[in-house]
């Protein structure tokens, strides 16, 4: 069976990834777990799966890490401003150790979306088609625990914070977008596709709504305008580059830049993604 090696197999994304594999019957001795610190990556290896050193910022240990390898998912780092040189030393690596596939987790709508986070995406996007290796690309759309992470503070403060208006976020859990990348990375005739992955869409205020009917405590959207909220994320700490990055975030959700359809998703996954009220009971638990 070909061998397939994961990126940042330690990351919240890559180890899901990693695991997804398994579970879809692939034996973990051709499973190559790529970790900056491998020691964090026991566990993987206690599994049988193969822990290789692989540090985007260090393109010498690159090449030997991916040696064997038939496909690698290069999951997008997250060092911001960085990145393309990052992404660009691992596919440079792919290609010397004679990879035959990179797939790559890029972002949603990746071509025309105007989210502040994806000109390094077309960026790396670009460096994948002209590398001259096969490619898929994996556009996920935003993460649900996005927003369930935050459950604690929003139960705390009655209400959910944005400037969003009634954009919709077409979002899933970490786990539905690691179980596509693994169907996508074992299975056939991925070469080329360009996925946009989303799941089942929600407004700021469904969102409230449904951590209202999940938790039992009330919470409510208060929509302010993007200027109103970098002043608020400022007074509540956070410096002012950081609060007017939030923003735009905010506006490219109300410009509609993070809803899709639900159809890559459901196709790589053979199921429904899980729903929002799903992922905010598993947070509140």
């Amino acid at each position: 069976m070909p061998v397939l090696a994961v990126t940042a197999a330690t990351g919240r994304l890559g180890r899901l990834v990693v695991r997804s594999l398994l579970e879809r019957g692939v034996p973990a001795g051709d499973v190559v777990a790529l970790a900056r610190t491998p020691s964090r990556a026991g566990d993987l290896a206690e599994l049988g799966v193969q822990v290789r050193e692989g540090d985007y910022s260090r393109p010498q240990i690159l090449r030997p890490a991916l040696e064997g390898v038939a496909s690698v998912l290069l999951v997008s780092g997250d060092e911001v401003g960085r990145r393309v040189a990052q992404h660009t030393a691992v596919v440079e690596a792919a290609r010397d150790a004679g990879v035959g596939r990179v797939a790559y987790t890029s972002i949603l709508r990746a071509g025309t979306t105007q989210n502040p986070l994806a000109p390094e995406h077309r960026a790396t996007e670009e460096v994948l088609r002209g590398s001259g290796l096969a490619w898929t690309l994996l556009r996920n759309g935003w993460y649900a625990e996005n927003y369930t992470d935050r459950l604690a503070q929003h139960l705390a403060t009655g209400e959910v914070v944005g400037a969003s208006g009634q954009g919709r976020v077409a979002a899933a859990t970490r786990a539905d977008y690691a179980a596509a990348a693994a169907a996508a990375l074992a299975g056939e005739g991925h070469e080329g596709a360009v996925y946009e992955l989303a799941g089942s869409p929600f407004t700021m205020a469904d969102l409230a709504a449904t951590i209202t009917q999940v938790t039992g405590t009330r919470v409510r959207y208060r929509d302010v305008s993007p200027h109103d909220l970098v002043a608020e994320l400022v007074g509540a700490g956070l410096d002012e580059g950081s609060a007017r990055f939030v923003a735009a975030l905010e506006e490219a959700t109300a410009r509609g830049d993070l809803d899709a359809p639900d159809t890559d998703l459901v196709s790589l996954l053979g199921r429904p993604s899980t729903p929002l009220a799903d992922a905010v009971r598993a947070a509140a638990r």
